[in-house]
């Protein structure tokens, strides 16, 4: 009667070879491809008696030795540098990968099961002269070799950096605000008045008015309504002022004909 064996559990096509190497006490960077491969094979043949379902990745791990057992006995090809290929570099690579990875998985896995052991005692125990505790200042380790005239040489430099960044030109302006003006009724204001006052003087007109916006506003209404021969624009002198005459109909007022 044979004695049932019992095979352990492998992660993955690596794990297993890691375990041949281990087991056979190998120098990982110079496997002896056709000692592995051999056991490799036989630990697959035994895996497929006792599970069909084998993975497949167990299989493509043999057809990879293989692979590289029949590049060991051609003879050695070199690189573009002249150098020898070595068939199992690309398998060593990847045992030190995984190995490394397996060897921080168990150090994570001791770290947890150390961390499950740990009880914090929680602060609001503490009492209060612990819980208020500060770490006391050294000033003189704080402040070093600083003096007062050198504190007040680092501080002129900060002002004069603060200085250098307001530019000198826009910094005299004061801020600018957007003053809103309705058009259509400043137009009838200045019509309503060329009405009334059937003809005025074009100073006087401006001198009305509250701010440089509504000067200018006023101004183009002025140009508007002389292009449409709603007001006639006269002037007898050069210094003299500007006269407008409004064409406007309307009824005529006690002011007619006199200057504002």
């Amino acid at each position: 009667m044979a004695i049932p064996v019992k095979l352990p559990v492998f992660e993955g096509p690596l794990d297993l070879l890691l375990h041949l190497i281990e087991k056979n006490k190998i120098d990982i960077y110079d496997i002896p491809i056709v000692e592995i491969t051999a056991q490799y094979l036989e630990y697959i043949k035994q895996m497929k008696e006792e599970n069909m379902d084998i993975c497949s990745e167990f299989l493509v791990m043999a057809a990879t030795l293989l692979d590289i057992k029949c590049k060991m006995l051609l003879p050695v090809e070199e690189n573009e540098e002249g150098e020898q290929e070595d068939p199992r570099a690309e398998l060593v690579q990847q045992l030190l990968e995984y190995k490394m990875a397996r060897q921080l998985s168990l150090e994570l896995r001791d770290r947890q099961l150390d961390a499950a052991q740990v009880v914090y005692r929680p602060r609001a125990v503490l009492p209060g002269e612990v819980k208020n505790y500060e770490i006391p200042v050294d000033y003189d380790e704080l402040i070093g070799d600083m003096t007062l005239p050198k504190l007040h040489e680092i501080f002129k430099a900060m002002l004069m950096r603060q200085e250098d960044r307001i530019d000198p030109i826009r910094s005299r302006y004061g801020n600018i605000e957007r003053e809103e003006i309705d058009m259509d009724e400043k137009t009838l204001f200045v019509q309503a008045y060329a009405r009334e006052h059937r003809r005025f003087s074009f100073r006087k007109l401006l001198e009305k008015q509250r701010s440089r916006a509504e000067l200018i506003v006023t101004f183009l209404i002025i140009l508007e309504l002389m292009k449409s021969g709603d007001i006639v624009v006269s002037q007898e002198n050069v210094e003299d002022d500007i006269m407008i005459t409004s064409r406007l109909a309307g009824e005529s007022s006690v002011n007619e004909g006199t200057d504002l």
